[in-house]
């Protein structure tokens, strides 16, 4: 009897030293969240800079719809996603951008942009199933927004004023260009005051 007692009196001290210990753990996850702040494109500092109006470009559909023009004056807004046949983060982005496409149809294009060879691009096209998108192919588009590395967007407005850019690693960052919108600041590490404001947005 004695050591059934003892017995409980142990079990419920281990109890309560379980809960000390995921109250404490617990403590530290939210204060760990709140030092890690979530992290949005990386914007690069050359080329057209956000609040700023894009330069104009008439540049054909390489999937065959026609003429698409940047940095006029839209019904819509425009999402311009530069990535290579040979970038494997792009690939993984693709079903993402799949998605927004069908999603934010309503009121934004996809654009895909890239340079290089035509007949390695149009096999890309059809291995990825990218038929649905304009698809551009030129390398002053790239030069003109300084594209250095890949996968990397730009968020152009309805004005085609740039509302949001940068490298691009994940569906995250891909979203963060939304919320730079939304929210008229140029990233979220300038949201978070993380980062210096925009002289023009």
């Amino acid at each position: 009897m004695n050591f059934l007692v003892f017995a409980v009196i142990v079990l419920w001290a281990l109890v309560l030293a379980l809960m000390l210990v995921i109250l404490a753990m617990a403590r530290q996850i939210g204060v760990l969240l709140e030092r890690v702040s979530p992290v949005g494109a990386m914007i690069n500092d050359a080329g057209p800079q956000v609040g700023e109006a894009s330069p104009f470009f008439d540049l054909p559909d390489w999937n065959g719809g026609g003429n698409v023009r940047l940095g006029a004056s839209q019904s819509r807004h425009q999402l311009v996603f530069f990535l290579s046949p040979t970038c494997p983060i792009c690939k993984t982005l693709l079903p993402a951008l799949k998605s927004i496409r069908n999603s934010e149809g309503d009121w934004l294009d996809v654009i895909l942009a890239s340079d290089g060879e035509a007949a390695k691009h149009q096999r890309f096209i059809e291995q990825m199933g990218l038929e649905m998108f304009p698809y551009l192919l030129s390398g002053e588009l790239g030069m003109t927004y300084h594209v250095t590395k890949l996968p990397f967007a730009v968020l152009l407005d309805q004005q085609g004023v740039v509302r949001g850019k940068g490298l691009i690693n994940s569906r995250e960052q891909l979203e963060s260009l939304f919320n730079a919108l939304e929210s008229g600041h140029a990233s979220i590490q300038e949201y978070m005051g993380l980062a210096p404001a925009s002289q023009s947005v």
